[in-house]
């Protein structure tokens, strides 16, 4: 594999692993505001970010790629609202949607078909990454930030699997 492609594999881990670490981050908020459901729906999407970290992971060592681990950056732990945290939530999965894109176009580049094949699947999962976000996004602009749909939307989101 090429170089350059390895360290934006190696960088892209890193990535994952902090988008893992910042659901955490925010499922502790919300675990402090007594909005269990909206926890609960923030470790389902740390687990699942960990998981992509794992399938680059496992990918890289497949290909004979050693997997060189790096800091994690300390992730925002106050908010000032459950909105703005879907706000911030969205606006670091379109993050991430670009450094996939990029990630895709270096493979392209360096004519790695492998890669390109692989990363398709992360391509398409951020829509949905992005989807998700922008639903609950709409649906807390919608309600009083304290009001009794407030409730409603953490019973729902608590259902996730």
């Amino acid at each position: 594999m090429d170089k350059k492609l390895q360290k934006a594999f190696n960088d892209q881990i890193k990535n994952e692993l902090y988008s893992a670490y910042l659901y955490l981050a925010m499922a502790a908020y919300f675990d402090s505001k007594s909005l269990s459901g909206f926890s609960h729906w923030m470790k389902v999407q740390h687990k699942e970010e960990v998981s992509h970290a794992m399938k680059m992971f496992d990918f890289l060592n497949d290909r004979g790629v050693r997997v060189l681990l790096q800091p994690i950056a300390q992730p925002t732990l106050e908010y000032g609202s459950t909105l703005e945290v879907f706000e911030e939530t969205l606006k670091h999965e379109k993050k991430v949607t670009s450094l996939i894109n990029a990630l895709y176009d270096l493979a392209r580049q360096v004519e790695d078909r492998a890669s390109g094949v692989f990363l398709q699947w992360f391509i398409s999962e951020q829509v949905e990454e992005e989807k998700n976000a922008t639903q609950i996004i709409e649906t807390l602009k919608m309600i009083k930030p304290e009001g009794p749909a407030l409730v409603m939307l953490d019973r729902e989101l608590a259902k996730r699997e």
